[in-house]
């Protein structure tokens, strides 16, 4: 019996989706664009290469692309990471990424079936450990479907955005994706997982992290509010955000086949392991694509002022401070070791 999604599936009405674009998306999109940033760009990895061997990289990606991919990025803000890179595709390739967004994002009822119509699917993360396994099985399979048709996909390499920038890839992600596949490999090859890395110059959610990363300092079962929720959408949307870069990389495709070809044995490690190389291929891609931003006087300025932004009854400046320049240090820290080490 033919396995049924419309509990989770994207609204995709064919005739509807260019007149939102017309009407409402890429308008409203641009005036943010315009507001929020001081540019916003659709790049690629090997950029920096010499004119031929950037040329031949880009051609790489964009065959790697042709397709359909899943899009797989680090995650900086709930709303715009996945919007922009959905116009951004929108307007140079004529790709629309079907969005996969979490559940506990719904804070109001309208919410749900106006981002489905617009092109997402559900990721419900409520409920017990056993009904979580039968839905994580149940996404598993609306991802493959959608693979199988040759769509493309956006996914955040984790659960929630990486508070201190320190970006790495959730193992759970690719079991979720793999969940009741038998050859691991082949599962992941089949969905063409194209890493993007996303960097904004500023965050405009930082002092909000920083001040989440007090409370469950001080109390270990701290936890959000759909309102906390709702209050990092609003300022994700119209903080400012600076210079906006998403990079496009080759798909990991690549990287797998060469891994098996050097390292046979690879197949017949345990299932957690396979997972882990994949984690740390995609974590690679991503942070040789950071756009770096060099730590300067302004940078100290402005962590300043976003530590006057955080009221708290027992604030202790010291470690949001701390936790606020790591959020601007950490990329650079992890571009410099995957260059490091890809030069080793």
């Amino acid at each position: 019996m033919k396995e049924s999604f419309k509990d989770i599936e994207a609204y995709r009405v064919r005739w509807l989706l260019p007149v939102i674009d017309a009407l409402f998306l890429l308008p409203v999109l641009k005036y943010f664009q315009r507001k929020t940033t001081t540019s916003l760009r659709l790049a690629y990895a090997g950029d920096d290469l010499p004119e031929g061997a950037a040329k031949a990289m880009r051609r790489q990606i964009e065959q790697d692309i042709k397709h359909g991919a899943c899009f797989l990025t680090n995650h900086r803000d709930i709303c715009m990471d996945a919007v922009w890179l959905s116009m951004l595709l929108r307007l140079r390739y004529f790709k629309r990424p079907y969005i996969g967004i979490g559940n506990n994002l719904f804070g109001r009822w309208w919410i749900e079936p106006v981002v489905r119509t617009c092109g997402a699917f559900v990721v419900k993360r409520d409920g017990g450990i056993k009904e979580q396994i039968i839905r994580s099985t149940h996404l598993s399979h609306y991802i493959q479907h959608l693979r199988t048709k040759g769509k493309s996909i956006w996914l955040a390499q984790r659960e929630g955005r990486a508070k201190d920038s320190n970006d790495r890839t959730q193992t759970g992600v690719l079991k979720m994706l793999t969940i009741d596949q038998k050859d691991f490999f082949a599962a992941i090859k089949h969905l063409n997982i194209c890493p993007v890395s996303i960097t904004y110059q500023y965050d405009p959610c930082d002092f909000l992290k920083a001040r989440e990363m007090q409370l469950k300092r001080d109390n270990p079962r701290w936890r959000k509010s759909r309102r906390d929720d709702l209050v990092s959408m609003k300022t994700g949307i119209h903080g400012q955000k600076g210079e906006v870069t998403y990079r496009l990389t080759p798909s990991i495709n690549h990287a797998i086949d060469k891994m098996l070809a050097e390292r046979p044995e690879v197949k017949t490690l345990p299932r957690n392991e396979q997972v882990q190389l994949v984690c740390d291929i995609i974590d690679h891609q991503i942070h040789t694509a950071y756009q770096l931003y060099p730590v300067t006087d302004t940078l100290v300025q402005y962590i300043e002022s976003r530590l006057e932004l955080i009221h708290l009854s027992n604030k202790d400046d010291v470690f949001l401070r701390t936790k606020l320049r790591e959020m601007y240090i950490n990329p650079l820290r992890n571009h410099q070791v995957a260059i490091l080490g890809e030069e080793e």
